[in-house]
């Protein structure tokens, strides 16, 4: 399966499990009339949004460079993670502030087996889909995958917390301790708040990094290095070694300083070899290698001994 097949099914996966979360959350909170529920739903609705969002971002993605964006579109996969990240931590911030409200008026949960129920459903939904996108979005590559897929590990969470909440509110009221059990829903939403806050955070600072053309990481620039290492007899030196990343893709930008003598065909030869060799290590990448000629300032002429690369 190629990688754009591959990023639409993991999509058409999350758009699914998110139709069907939005429907079992809708009808619990009719029943059972949960603040926790509520917050739940909201998050499954924002997730719905995303997914569709990151569909389209998916399409227009590998739409390829044109005359207004010489680089190509996908940077709109970091522009995906970054609404989730905002929206998310929005969301965090009005759940917290209603279970504030809900303290300072308590208010009856109405059927809590029934929220117990739908958690549940929600907690084997959250998590299988997770283990699905993430192990999809390894195999593309793509950062607007591997936000859908902690998404919606973080979801499990915030279920697997609401069934918890749901079960002591049980408990608490089969003991007939009925003034502790009001103030359970409203503390459950605000941890759950708590707990979809920090990784969105997370998420919208990678997020905005990357818009400001962060590079390809450690990794990605060693094997750059280890590269020109393997080519280093066919050239005199190297500078201005450049990367960046948008979306799923790399760019590698550097300069070779080619011996004066060698030919335009032969200097042709190299560059194409090390461009094919970093391409095949780093997926996804548009490499760029531009040659400069030998400026007569290296070491050997300095001490007026044979440019070394005449003999080859």
């Amino acid at each position: 399966m190629d990688q754009k097949k591959t990023m639409l099914l993991a999509v058409k996966i999350s758009l699914f499990a998110n139709v069907i979360l939005c429907a079992i959350k809708a009808l619990a909170l009719v029943i059972v009339d949960s603040l926790a529920i509520a917050a739940d739903l909201g998050i499954s609705c924002v997730a719905l949004t995303v997914s569709v969002i990151l569909y389209y971002s998916i399409i227009l993605a590998d739409k390829p460079a044109d005359f207004f964006h010489n680089y190509g579109y996908s940077k709109v996969e970091n522009v995906c993670e970054l609404i989730e990240g905002a929206v998310l931590v929005g969301l965090a911030l009005a759940m917290s502030f209603q279970a504030i409200m809900h303290i300072i008026k308590l208010a009856e949960v109405k059927s809590p087996v029934i929220g117990l129920i739908c958690s549940f459903i929600g907690i084997v939904i959250n998590f299988s889909g997770a283990a699905i996108i993430l192990k999809l979005a390894k195999q593309s590559s793509s950062p607007a995958l591997k936000a859908e897929g902690i998404h919606f590990r973080l979801e499990g969470y915030i279920s697997l917390a609401i069934t918890l909440s749901f079960a002591f509110y049980i408990a608490v009221t089969h003991a007939g301790f009925f003034s502790i059990a009001n103030y359970i829903d409203p503390a459950a939403t605000l941890l759950v708040s708590i707990i979809i806050t920090v990784p969105s955070i997370s998420l919208l600072k990678e997020a905005f990094m990357k818009l400001l053309d962060a590079s390809i990481g450690e990794a990605g620039q060693i094997d750059v290095l280890k590269v020109l290492a393997k080519h280093f007899d066919y050239y005199c030196n190297f500078k201005a070694i450049k990367t960046r990343t948008a979306g799923r893709k790399h760019f590698v930008d550097l300069h070779l300083i080619m011996p004066e003598h060698i030919s335009l065909k032969s200097a042709h030869n190299v560059i194409s070899a090390i461009e094919k060799d970093i391409s095949s290590i780093i997926p996804e990448c548009d490499v760029t290698v531009r040659m400069e000629p030998c400026n007569k300032n290296c070491a050997f002429i300095k001490s007026r001994q044979e440019c070394p690369y005449i003999s080859q």
